[in-house]
Parts: structure tokens; C-alpha cells; sequence
């Protein structure tokens, strides 16, 4: 029988997984696994338990939000002998989870996690030994995700990420950057910069359809916002991502492998929704086809 870790952020979300974990365990079953449950208890332990569990099973399935799904990839991409990862998702946004198509209802995610279709996933390297699964990120909004406290996520989901985005629009902080990318280079004044391989990002920009976007085609998909001039062309701004219109006076979509960033001053940088650190330079880098994910048949 095969053999299958089931690794649970108990914080994440609503903590509505507890009342479906006996069906989660009859799907595995069902396919074919004998399940192995871990819990985390605080920041750092999934990257843990998921490198010490990595050459002892054949899939890990974790559950939680997005950085719980980052922080496990983390762990993986510390070993060289990698087991097949699903994902049970039950954060605030899920970017993940609505990329991959996989269903917010534990026991349907559960029963692709058992028995759906293996994909390809890249995989950012950050700097030095750190790693990312679907953004990496700095500027406007950025410190909404890690700095606004988990119960108010909890309860009022991407409406935490408006309330506190909007009280800090008066005081947005511009900073100079050169971005380095697979044949140019950029120099200008951004209030945002994202390194990203995904097609949702915090819930509100979607790159579903832009041609060519793919999450296993060795390609980032790099956003950069430009400083506006007034309120009017901010919200111009925000009118354009709303729209998903990347291509713009002060919207630019780039796609590389690689992407450096060099600032002036250190920049707060987030990774998966967590803090990043702060960096005068930065370079993300794609690992293409890093690690395997479980997603729906049908996708």
C-alpha cells in the first residue's frame, strides 16, 4: 500500500476541516493509501516535517492556506528524492487552490489529492536557500497579507485585504528599482513589483487569460506598477488590473526565468503571502518542473 503524509495547519481558515477529516481519511484510503497525520504547531514546521517525510512517502497532501502550501514546497526543494504534493486548501485567498482548479471543500480536494492526475510545477528560488511557490512580491498591498492578524483574514476573507490596503493608500511608498529580466532592463519609480507563477494573485488580479501563461513553462510572469501621478491615475491603475489590462502607461507584464531587482534602500519583500525579508537586491530564479502536484483529471 502506498504510503501518504496528510500535513494539517490547524489555524488556517475557518477550521472547517475538522468536521470532513474522517471522509478526507476514507478517500485516501479508498485510492489506495495508508495515511500518516501531522500537525504544525507554528511558523517553520511544515519546510520541517515535510524534508524529514520527503524519502518516507509517496505523496504529502497539506492543508491549509497558501503559505502552508509554500512552506511545505520549501521543504521539498531541500531534498533531492521528492514525493508527488496535493493540497487541501483552506486559507483566506487561495491563489493556489484557483489556479490549480482544486475545489475549497475538503472532501472533493481530498479525493483529487487521492487520485487525481499528476502536473509539473515550477518552482522560484529567492536569494539565497529560500523559495516560492506562486508570488514573490513587494510594494502597495503586499503587507496586507502577513501583517493583518489571522482572525480578521478568518472572518472576513479578501475584505480584510481591501480595508487594510485602502487605509494605506494615502501613504504609498514609491521606490526606485532596475529589474533585470531575460533580455532588458527596466529603470524607474514602482509601487509595486511581483515575481509571479500564477494565475490569481491575492484574489484580485488574474492572468487566466493572457496568452501563454503557464505554470510549468520554466517562465515567471513579472508585474510592475509605476508611480502615478495623482489619485485619478491611481485608480485609472486600479481600474486597468481589474480589468486585466497588463500592458499599459503605467502597467507593465513581463515574462523570464530569471529577474533581479536592485534598489537603493532595503524593500520589504513578501513570499507566498509571508514575510520576505528586506533586500536592496533581489533575484528570483524559475526551477521548471520542480516538483509534481495532483490536480483534477478534467483540468
Amino acid at each position: 500500500m502506498k504510503k501518504l503524509l496528510l500535513l494539517i495547519n490547524p489555524n488556517a481558515g475557518k477550521g472547517g476541516f475538522r468536521n470532513k477529516l474522517g471522509e478526507v481519511l476514507m478517500n485516501f484510503h479508498r485510492a489506495g493509501f495508508s495515511t500518516t497525520v501531522a500537525f504544525t504547531d507554528k511558523h517553520g514546521d511544515a519546510p520541517r516535517i515535510a524534508a524529514e517525510a520527503a524519502g518516507r512517502y509517496d505523496r504529502i497532501v497539506c492543508v491549509g492556506g497558501d503559505g502552508t502550501l509554500g512552506e511545505t514546497v520549501s521543504g521539498l526543494m531541500s531534498v533531492d528524492k521528492r514525493p508527488s504534493l496535493g493540497y487541501i486548501p483552506m486559507g483566506t485567498t487561495n491563489d493556489c487552490a484557483a489556479t490549480l482548479g482544486l475545489s475549497h471543500d475538503p472532501a472533493l480536494a481530498s479525493r483529487t489529492a487521492a487520485a487525481g492526475k499528476l502536473v509539473p510545477l515550477d518552482v522560484g528560488h529567492f536569494n539565497e536557500g529560500r523559495y516560492f511557490t506562486y508570488i514573490a512580491a513587494y510594494g502597495a498591498f503586499t503587507e496586507v497579507s502577513y501583517e493583518t492578524p489571522q482572525d480578521q483574514k478568518n472572518a472576513l476573507g479578501k475584505f480584510a485585504y481591501f480595508l487594510d490596503g485602502v487605509s494605506r493608500l494615502p501613504n504609498l511608498t514609491h521606490r526606485w528599482a532596475k529589474v533585470e529580466y531575460d533580455g532588458g532592463v527596466l529603470e524607474d519609480d514602482f509601487i509595486f513589483g511581483a515575481v509571479t507563477n500564477s494565475r490569481s494573485v491575492a484574489g484580485l488580479i488574474h492572468l487566466k487569460d493572457q496568452v501563454g501563461v503557464s505554470l510549468s513553462d520554466g517562465l515567471f510572469e513579472a508585474i510592475l506598477i509605476r508611480t502615478p501621478e495623482s489619485a485619478l491615475q491611481l485608480g485609472a491603475i486600479v481600474s486597468d488590473i481589474l480589468s486585466n489590462k497588463f500592458e499599459s502607461e503605467y502597467v507593465t507584464l513581463l515574462r523570464s526565468r530569471k529577474v533581479r531587482f536592485t534598489f537603493r534602500d532595503p524593500v520589504n519583500w513578501t513570499l507566498d503571502g509571508e514575510d520576505g525579508g528586506s533586500h536592496t537586491q533581489v533575484v528570483c530564479e524559475n526551477i521548471h518542473a520542480a516538483v509534481d502536484v495532483v490536480v483534477n483529471r478534467e483540468s
